[in-house]
């Protein structure tokens, strides 16, 4: 796949720390952004598979929860 060009504008002191980061890491500013990219996609797929595993839940409204915990004395 060919890597695709993008103009992307920083607060200032995300891009100092950036430039920081990747002379730190010895890596470009575009593979740090590439990475930090990945991770957030990573953890939104898996947020995503998380909710769908517990489709099959039943759900309970906050009211009727609350209601269960007074007659069970719990507050």
């Amino acid at each position: 796949m060919k890597d695709k060009r993008a103009t992307i504008y920083f607060d200032s002191d995300l891009h100092k720390a950036l430039r920081l980061k990747a002379a730190e890491t010895e890596k470009s500013m575009s593979d740090v952004v590439n990475d930090a990219v990945r991770i957030l996609l990573a953890e939104d797929a898996e947020d995503l598979q998380a909710i769908e595993d517990r489709a099959s839940e039943p759900t309970v409204s906050f009211d009727s929860f609350v209601k269960d915990l007074k007659a069970r004395g719990k507050l």
